[in-house]
């Protein structure tokens, strides 16, 4: 099992090694396995992105973030110029179904509604804007159409498990009911558990997802195989 000391290194070694964060001024701490991030930024986007990376480490358990975003004049930008940035944005964005999604900023602060058909929609609405000047965090409120049935769901979202080489198929069991998805079973690390449940909403029409996941120490993954 890693130290703490040694998930501490890989943590600030993968920030570092990621295009737009090698430069951020971010500290990194480390307890039982639970990661704390702290420092400024510039963006909101890289802000994501530091709790992107630190998750995708081998052996983090739990991420805690207190990571600024940098008082520069960008961020003194007026609420209506960054809505017509967003709707512009989102107007661009050929993954987006036009005029679907309401926007609403307040000190920076930008809230999206709407109803759109695929979690991937849903996602894309948030990505286009979180690098946009001005912006410091991203309410997105979008709720997903209902498409396909429970049962269908729960069969696309295995056969999705089976195509993936990162995912032990075999221990996780995945269930449906109505737009909800269910998954239990145990994953060889945070960022395994992490693509199960991107899988999961990525499949149509699924609306919320209880994921009971284990990450399970590497000692007790080989004593299980033996």
């Amino acid at each position: 099992m890693k130290t703490d000391l040694e998930i501490q290194k890989d943590v600030m070694d993968e920030l570092k090694w990621h295009p737009i964060l090698h430069d951020a001024e971010i500290k990194v701490s480390v307890k039982k396995g639970v990661v704390t991030l702290c420092g400024q930024v510039d963006t909101y986007g890289r802000k994501l992105a530091a709790e992107n990376a630190a998750r995708k480490v081998a052996g983090v358990k739990a991420l805690a973030e207190n990571i600024q975003i940098g008082v520069s004049p960008a961020y003194n930008t007026n609420d209506g110029v960054i809505a017509e940035a967003v709707l512009h944005a989102l107007k661009w964005h050929t993954g987006i179904p036009e005029d679907s999604i309401k926007v609403k900023v307040e000190n920076g602060i930008v809230m999206l509604e709407g109803e759109v058909e695929w979690d991937v929609q849903r996602n894309s609405a948030s990505t286009a804007i979180q690098h946009l000047h001005g912006v410091k965090a991203v309410n997105n409120s979008i709720t997903i159409r209902p498409k396909v049935s429970a049962d269908d769901l729960a069969k696309k979202i295995s056969e999705a498990f089976l195509r993936r080489a990162a995912i032990d198929a075999a221990r996780i069991t995945v269930s449906v009911s109505g737009n909800k998805a269910t998954l239990t079973g145990k994953v060889r690390s945070f960022a395994e558990k992490e693509e199960a449940e991107d899988i999961v909403w990525a499949a149509p029409g699924v609306t919320s997802l209880d994921s009971k996941l284990i990450v399970e120490e590497p000692e007790l993954m080989l004593q299980s195989h033996i």
